[in-house]
């Protein structure tokens, strides 16, 4: 498969990146650091996300090889998700990105501020 040097929407780099750099993906993959979970628990550490939401995009994280799913053989049936050590890879890209805002934070603020100030005027 070539590498793309470029964002060209027929890179196959391209559909992935789309797949991970999404804010759930991102939560998700964090979320799923401290062990495996139930889709619920996910949702609950996730604030904001909808059911529908969260399914797809633990589906995208399944197919990509990111994330694994266990069914559980209880009563009723549960399922577990756990970050695969692909996933886990992740990880630190994620948490250079999250540093990175808080560290940030305030200059964009700033930002904001003088631009809502500028386009009022």
């Amino acid at each position: 498969m070539p590498i793309c040097q470029h964002f060209d929407e027929s890179c196959p780099s391209r559909s992935l990146f789309d797949n991970i750099a999404d804010k759930w993906s991102m939560m998700v993959i964090s979320v799923l650091d401290t062990g495996p979970m139930r889709f619920n628990g996910i949702k609950r550490q996730i604030g904001g996300v909808t059911q529908k939401a969260l399914t797809q995009c633990l589906r995208r994280l399944e197919r990509n090889g990111l994330v694994s799913r266990r069914i559980i053989p209880t009563s009723p049936i549960g399922v577990e998700y756990t970050i695969t050590p692909l996933g886990r890879s992740l990880l630190g890209p994620f948490q250079a990105l999250h540093a990175w805002t808080i560290e940030h934070m305030e200059d964009v603020d700033q930002a904001r501020q003088a631009f809502d100030g500028a386009t009022a005027a």
